[in-house]
């Protein structure tokens, strides 16, 4: 231990010991566990309906199709456009999950609980330290535990809180305040230790396991520092000078920091998002005052704001004057108050760098963001009240918890389905184009729903025109409807209009106009558009196969699509099967079709049509005619209603001694599921005048 450090314990001893010496018992025993406890339980108890919530929105991207997460040695190195890009604790995080239960949504949950109970246990342990120092104790220390936990409980109960649970990847928001609350917790834990360095090896360790989760911990350093001289030290000259090395190493956390920062980017965050720092400034005071505003009133809940923008000055000016009456009166009452100050400044630091001037493009507003700034929020309403009302304020703080949970209870309700939640957005942002646009996707895979899903769509681009992937959307939904194809056609050459290069759009476009007649010429076009944008599109060519084996003249070429498919994707049943298709229209190629048909069973033995085809190709070489039987009768097991199957297998039985009865049980078969078949009939006919003919020859 330092001279220095000697000499300020013995300082401390001679004045009575740290600043929170004289709190004796107050630190320890019965409050603490207890109010674990508490938190704990008030927590399961207002989550307890969210385990079964599905992946939405960013969860796709985060998890769904993120392959880093699959494996635990590649989970530090998560891709750059996901939700965990340049966040590798939190990609971390969602590859455990993976591995203990694969994609089963329960755990991930439970995670998201265990984590936001924490952050709820460190909040309370640090408000009631805070309550405790020499500028709170003769207000508030009496009560401190009391005080602290009605606060933390508060905070866990908040609806506001909800997305920063119940949405999965929204894990980003609360992992990274549990690190932002240690780092704090640990600084606290130093200030009052006669060994203060372990402590602060601790809140540096929580800050850098933060700079791995979100970038927001950068503000962490800032509100540490604040709290130092505003609770602990006389000045930031007196702070810096006491703990200059603790202060250095908090700071040397934001040189990683930058290395997570220059990859937001690819998340639609930072300049050159095509949202200038001044739109976006205005749009922050309207997001601020939102945020405010729920903190007291958390309704209504939305999941996506959307881009929504103010692009004019005049629009934000009732917005501005509430941010500056706020930030006004926190200035008056913190030179008067310095720990209000703090507060103050805690909620705009935090919020700074995503409610600014630096763009999040796609979300200028989102409640999770909330999730760390709300504990500012609530602790100076519970200080506020108490030092009005005295003790007579908890039983208000009490009865606001109760109607908080109740209310993140129904709040849980919402995220039960896809379907739940978006409708919920829709309802409470008409105006939301993405919202009305997620709606019509997931109505879209709701069998029945695909006048709805249109309806939605069509919503969407009213409100913005300029949307691709609803154009898109739009049009596979029309294109699966009886006489929507034109329509469809007009939806994907609009979504091709603002973006030339969407390969999808140009495969699509050509599967609606291979269905039309004289449109083979201009869907082989769209084909080879997607293909030129994407050269490893295996269903383009695989598509581009089958339309250019339409002309047989073609047929190779038709044949090298086919292969190349199977270069990229060697598991495709459907390439393996066309190509089949076309080498039987060859001469002498029969082996070899047959070898990609059996090729395709590999891959999905359980298709019917598959081992149609096989049968059917087996059925060309009278020396494998047995096989072609087994094929025949595998397929009208797997599918009685096979028609065809039962037609050609009754065909091959009826050319063999002694299994004409077999063949007419399935020439009967056939009949029943086509009865207006003339060629059914007539087989039918044969077959049994065949029997009667074998059963009574002539003399």
């Amino acid at each position: 231990m330092s001279k220095a450090s000697r000499a300020r314990i013995a300082a401390e001893k001679a004045a009575g010991g740290s600043p929170w010496a004289k709190a004796g018992t107050r630190l320890v025993g019965w409050p603490a566990w207890v109010a674990a406890v508490l938190l704990t339980l008030a927590a399961g108890l207002a989550y307890r309906n969210s385990f079964s919530g599905p992946f939405i929105l960013d969860d796709q991207i985060a998890i769904i199709d993120n392959p880093t997460i699959r494996h635990l040695g590649t989970a530090l190195t998560p891709p750059l456009a996901a939700t965990t890009g340049g966040r590798p604790l939190l990609n971390l995080t969602f590859a455990l999950n993976y591995a203990v239960g694969g994609e089963e949504v329960g755990g991930y949950h439970a995670v998201n609980l265990f984590i936001h109970i924490l952050a709820g246990l460190v909040l309370f342990a640090s408000l009631r330290r805070t309550f405790l120092t020499p500028r709170l104790k003769d207000r508030f220390g009496p009560d401190a535990a009391l005080l602290a936990l009605a606060a933390s409980l508060i905070w866990l109960l908040h609806p506001l809180q909800t997305e920063s649970v119940t949405y999965i990847s929204q894990r980003a928001e609360s992992l990274m305040a549990l690190f932002y609350l240690l780092t704090l917790y640990g600084f606290l834990r130093s200030a009052s230790s006669p060994a203060p360095a372990g402590w602060q090896i601790f809140s540096v360790a929580a800050c850098l396991l933060g700079v791995a989760t979100k970038e927001i911990i950068i503000t962490a350093p800032v509100a540490v520092i604040l709290y130092d001289r505003i609770f602990i030290s006389e000045s930031f000259r007196q702070s810096w000078l006491r703990r200059r090395r603790y202060y250095l190493g908090l700071a040397a956390t934001w040189l990683p920091l930058a290395w997570a920062v220059a990859g937001v980017g690819h998340r639609h965050v930072g300049f050159g998002q095509g949202v200038n720092g001044w739109i976006y400034a205005l749009t922050s005071l309207r997001s601020v005052t939102l945020y405010l505003e729920r903190a007291f009133w958390p309704h209504p809940l939305v999941l996506y704001y959307g881009p929504d923008l103010i692009e004019h000055a005049g629009e934000a000016i009732p917005y501005a004057l509430a941010v500056g009456a706020v930030l006004a009166g926190l200035i008056w009452a913190g030179r008067r108050q310095p720990a209000l100050g703090f507060a103050g400044a805690w909620f705009f630091v935090i919020l700074a760098p995503t409610s600014s001037v630096i763009p999040v493009a796609l979300q200028p507003t989102g409640e999770h963001r909330m999730y760390l700034p709300l504990a500012a929020v609530v602790s100076v309403t519970v200080a506020a009240l108490y030092a009005w009302l005295g003790r007579r304020s908890l039983v208000l703080l009490a009865a606001a918890a109760a109607a908080y949970g109740a209310a993140t209870f129904q709040r849980n309700k919402d995220y039960c389905s896809e379907l739940a939640i978006w409708t919920d957005t829709v309802v409470k942002r008409p105006d939301n184009a993405m919202a009305h646009s997620n709606l019509g996707t997931i109505l879209d895979t709701v069998p029945g729903c695909e006048p709805d899903a249109i309806a939605e769509y069509r919503a969407a681009l009213r409100i913005n025109p300029g949307l691709v992937e609803t154009h898109y959307n739009l049009g596979l939904a029309l294109a699966k409807t009886l006489g929507g194809q034109t329509e469809a056609i007009d939806e994907f050459r609009a979504a091709l209009r603002l973006n030339p290069a969407f390969a999808q759009a140009h495969y699509s476009l050509g599967n609606v106009l291979l269905g039309m007649p004289d449109q083979l010429a201009q869907a082989i076009a769209e084909y080879r558009a997607a293909l030129r944008t994407n050269p490893r599109y295996a269903d383009a060519h695989i598509n581009l196969g089958f339309a250019l084996a339409k002309d047989p003249a073609r047929l190779e070429d038709a044949i090298a699509e086919y292969r190349e498919a199977l270069r990229i994707n060697p598991n495709s049943a459907e390439a393996h099967c066309d190509l089949g298709a076309a080498l039987l229209q060859l001469p002498d190629h029969l082996p070899e079709a047959i070898s990609e048909y059996e090729a395709a069973l590999q891959i999905s033995p359980a298709n019917p049509a598959i081992h149609y085809n096989l049968a059917n190709a087996l059925a060309k070489a009278p020396e494998r005619q047995p096989e072609a039987i087994a094929e025949y009768e595998t397929v009208v097991r797997l599918d009685p209603n096979f028609g065809a199957a039962h037609t050609n297998l009754g065909i091959i039985l009826a050319g063999l001694p002694g299994r004409l009865p077999e063949a007419i049980r399935h020439f009967e078969a056939a009949l029943k599921l086509s009865p207006d078949s003339s060629q059914a009939r007539e087989n039918l006919r044969l077959a049994r005048q065949a029997l009667a003919a074998a059963q009574n020859p002539p003399r």
